[in-house]
């Protein structure tokens, strides 16, 4: 409701009672109206006068100044000055919205602190893990250097294991920071993604054998396939998702690279008949260090970071990936790639 409305409503009322009682008590029409009259008048001009310059005006400037924060500065000068012709029941509006915005904010903030809690306690414990294994190794390759010289060259071996996998987090760890600040450029091109796909199975297929799991890439992808993206980081994807398919694959298993043709895109799907993960899972698999099962994991190996990475190189080609699974079925990861001209 505008100021002059809700100050003449008010002036009315005051007028209106004003006279009545004048009228009760004088018994007169005429004297009725001149004090309705100038009751009314006088209302209206102190009301108003009053409510302008000690109320109005100040909701007016909390209002303004609540409506820039929210256009930020580059939006208002855009937009240039706005002023509004109802500011209370703006203002009101505005703190509403103005109010779930900062909750939204708020619990967005929650979350990433949580996250980085949990990074941070990850972190520390994956680096943990083989510098403790390191500093046993040496000390007790200090005891038997002399005495033992197998058994020293055998801890040497360990120790060596265990500073890979420390090189190996770290890279990957650098890897993820690059790609999120877009430090490592997407250097696209034209390229066929079946020959590609041919050359990450025949990196893998000596490791798939030691698990005894079989990689299928029908005949039928023989012509070829041009797609439009960065090649080495495809590949990287690729090797990523199977390297993954065959940890978490059943013995005498199978991992499937399929490719379907949407309109402007072709959608991946790598398939694998494993041990599958419970629905409640799949929202976190893409998160840094986040593994289902811990223990597992160690054994096989990894750094826990290579869906974060797949993850991250796809949103860095506008491309989508998702994950679906059933238990002790199997899983299916499927990204999209942009077809080539």
């Amino acid at each position: 409701m505008k100021l002059s409305v809700l100050v003449l409503f008010t002036a009315l009322a005051v007028g209106l009672s004003i006279g009545l009682v004048n009228y009760h008590f004088q018994g007169s029409w005429y004297y009725m109206v001149i004090s309705f009259a100038i009751s009314f008048v006088t209302s209206f001009l102190v009301f108003y006068y009053l409510l302008e310059k000690y109320i109005y005006s100040k909701i007016k400037l909390i209002y303004k100044q609540i409506h820039n924060l929210k256009l930020g500065k580059d939006l208002k000068e855009a937009l240039g000055e706005y002023i509004s012709a109802d500011p209370i029941n703006d203002v009101q509006q505005e703190v509403e919205e103005w109010a779930g915005a900062k909750k939204r904010e708020i619990d967005v903030l929650k979350k990433q602190e949580l996250f980085r809690r949990e990074f941070l306690s990850n972190v520390s414990h994956e680096f943990k893990t083989p510098l403790f294994a390191i500093q046993g190794y040496l000390e007790t390759l200090q005891d038997c250097i002399i005495d033992d010289p197998e058994m020293a060259v055998k801890f040497l071996n360990k120790a060596e294991k265990n500073l890979e996998r420390l090189s190996y987090l770290i890279t990957d760890l650098d890897s993820i920071s690059k790609l999120e600040t877009g430090e490592i450029p997407i250097n696209y091109s034209r390229f066929d993604f079946v020959q590609l796909v041919k050359e990450v199975l025949e990196i893998l297929e000596d490791k798939a054998a030691n698990n005894k799991i079989r990689l299928i890439f029908k005949d039928k992808y023989t012509n070829p396939t041009m797609v439009y993206a960065d090649r080495e980081k495809i590949r990287q994807v690729m090797i990523n998702l199977i390297q993954n398919s065959l940890k978490y694959g059943k013995e005498n298993g199978s991992t499937a690279i399929k490719i379907f043709e949407l309109h402007d895109q072709y959608l991946i799907e790598v398939t694998d008949d494993g041990m599958g993960i419970e629905e409640k899972y799949l929202t976190r698999l893409f998160e840094r260090f986040y593994r289902i099962d811990s223990h597992r994991s160690r054994q096989e190996g990894g750094t826990g970071l290579g869906l974060a990475i797949v993850k991250h190189i796809i949103e860095a080609h506008q491309q989508t990936i998702s994950v679906r699974s059933t238990p002790h079925i199997g899983t299916t990861f499927a990204f999209t790639i942009q077809k080539a001209n």
